[in-house]
């Protein structure tokens, strides 16, 4: 696709973790935070921030969790295993979708749209490991990225809730 022509973020297939397809439509007019999670990870307390964040921002920010295997295996279960755990250990009632690869030559289309500044028009960026965060606005525009250590509750990303 050529820079004119560049896909819309909303147009982009990615499925729920039950499996269903997931309509990013549905979520215009609101801010996504898009994070690649895993449930064996030094970072993997911030789920319960970034629960505190979706409860918070309700009215006006979806946070959209995505599991991935990619960094040190930390994300092993099966989508029944990473539900449970999400839901026993956090309460999680946010956004997942089914495990993807977030880099390399299997990466899927949202996560070519959110590091490359090809397709998101703002920059370019590397998933660093679990946990990095993508923040997109009401219109499906990129706003900014996260590195992992960067809590779901900083100053830094909450100055674009406010």
């Amino acid at each position: 696709m050529t820079a004119t022509a560049k896909q819309s973020l909303y147009d982009i297939k990615i499925k729920s973790l039950q499996g269903e397809v997931l309509d990013l439509h549905q979520y215009k007019g609101k801010k996504m935070l898009f994070v690649n999670v895993a449930s064996k990870c030094g970072f993997t307390p911030q789920y319960r921030d970034l629960q505190k964040l979706q409860d918070t921002y309700k009215h006006s920010l979806v946070v959209i969790g995505v599991p991935c295997n990619q960094f040190g295996k930390q994300e092993p279960g099966n989508h029944k295993e990473i539900q449970e755990f999400c839901e026993v250990n956090f309460s999680i009632s946010f956004v997942m979708t089914e495990k993807i690869e977030v880099k390399g030559e299997n990466q899927h289309p949202l996560y070519a749209w959110l590091t490359k500044k090809s397709n998101n028009g703002k920059q370019n960026s590397t998933v660093k490991w679990n946990f990095q965060k993508y923040l997109i606005d009401e219109n499906g525009q990129f706003l900014n990225y996260y590195y992992p250590i960067t809590s779901p509750m900083s100053s830094r990303l909450l100055k674009y809730l406010n």
